[in-house]
């Protein structure tokens, strides 16, 4: 799945407008009843980077492309509004109606309805395609929250449960708490939420100001001004531009933001090794302090980072 294909300027059509409206009904009728989740939203082409891809920077997101006509996409529904609301906001259920949304379904490349992904600081992790039982889908979340926490891939201090504190069973006794949240994640988690990406960005700046060894601040520092770059960027006008123009250093290096965004990083690195290699002076120091300024989205010992480095070694010589 590519969230940089999808443009939130695309059009959507009525019979699309209307599944939108008759979604928003049935859930006013479920607040009315008391019977709604309160940690759901629906996502449309309009807020799906707000309430999915940014929203999933403080906490995770279960992203689930469901087809109100379809038995199937109901169950799912139905088991993940049971689990999200027991979750107490541990994650936040976001629901794509396949019919009001059609084009985010494809930029989403969703091969079947109902689909479930897991979004975590950005990044998707696709899930269960079709239909699924409760303790199927349980039980996957479970292990891919266990294997997120594992590898260090949710944001600070969250459990790596499903549930909002890890169970009895899961913690020794004697055993520390879980790390409270940092200062710093508080602050630019703030400020994120009110769309003030220049205060998220100096909160995580100052930190690497005052710890240059300050790994996560740094990785959250790219993601940020990433984020901010591409906000009113179209893709598919980004990378016609790179397409006509591959000595414009600056649509070069846009493209390459859109490429990380999605998830492409070899292509983002490899756009502007070659841009390093056909270019010289003070176009070649841009394209490679942007290079070296994207190998901070990923891990340190990432081995793209580091094939990226022998290529571009091999661009400057």
């Amino acid at each position: 799945m590519q969230p940089s294909d999808f443009s939130p300027n695309s059009a959507v059509d009525l019979g699309a407008r209307k599944a939108a409206m008759e979604r928003e009904a049935k859930q006013r009728a479920a607040e009315s009843t008391g019977r709604s989740n309160p940690y759901a939203v629906n996502v449309d082409e309009s807020n799906f980077q707000a309430e999915v891809l940014e929203r999933s920077m403080a906490s995770p997101v279960v992203l689930a492309v469901l087809a109100g006509w379809s038995e199937q996409s109901k169950q799912i529904e139905s088991t993940l509004d049971k689990l999200s609301a027991g979750s107490g906001g541990n994650w936040t259920l976001a629901k794509v109606d396949s019919e009001a949304s059609p084009q985010l379904v494809q930029a989403l490349r969703v091969p079947t309805t109902p689909m479930i992904v897991v979004v975590v600081q950005g990044q998707l992790l696709p899930g269960p395609a079709g239909p699924a039982t409760e303790e199927q889908l349980t039980g996957w979340l479970v292990e891919a929250f266990a294997a997120l926490k594992e590898q260090g891939a949710l944001p600070q201090g969250h459990p790596g449960t499903i549930t909002g504190e890890p169970g009895a069973e899961d913690v020794a006794p004697g055993q520390p708490e879980e790390p409270q949240a940092r200062p710093v994640d508080v602050e630019a988690e703030e400020a994120l939420n009110k769309g003030d990406f220049a205060a998220a960005e100096a909160a995580y700046a100052k930190a690497v100001e005052a710890d240059p060894g300050d790994a996560e601040s740094k990785n959250k520092l790219a993601q940020v001004r990433l984020f901010g770059r591409l906000q009113n960027v179209d893709p598919d006008a980004v990378r016609q531009a790179a397409a006509e123009r591959p000595e414009d250093v600056g649509a070069q290096i846009t493209a390459a933001d859109v490429d990380m965004y999605g998830g492409r990083f070899e292509d983002a690195f490899d756009r502007l090794i070659d841009t390093v290699r056909n270019t010289r002076d003070e176009d070649r120091n841009r394209a490679r302090a942007h290079l070296l300024e994207l190998f901070e989205l990923l891990p340190p010992g990432d081995p793209r980072i580091g094939a990226a480095r022998r290529k571009l070694t091999s661009a400057l010589f």
